[in-house]
């Protein structure tokens, strides 16, 4: 069971790495993923490559917002 999460966690992370080289969040999310992961039975990779898909989505939602909030300054 083990090396097919760790399979699934190294093509995880390739895929999210073949997208293009807007990866914000990612850095910071993968430590913050592959530390919680290490401490939780030691799934680092898996963290890490959670940890960064998490991290790159609410730096898109941050950057969402800070555009609608300087397209709509009235409100």
């Amino acid at each position: 069971m083990k090396p097919i999460l760790g399979c699934l966690a190294l093509s995880l992370a390739v895929t999210v790495a073949s997208v293009p080289a807007d990866a914000k969040g990612c850095i910071k999310g993968a430590i913050v993923g592959a530390v919680a992961g290490h401490y939780a039975h030691h799934h680092a990779l898996i963290g890490a490559a959670a940890g960064c898909a998490m991290g790159h989505h609410l730096a898109k939602e941050r950057e969402r917002a800070k555009e609608q909030h300087t397209q709509d300054p009235g409100h």
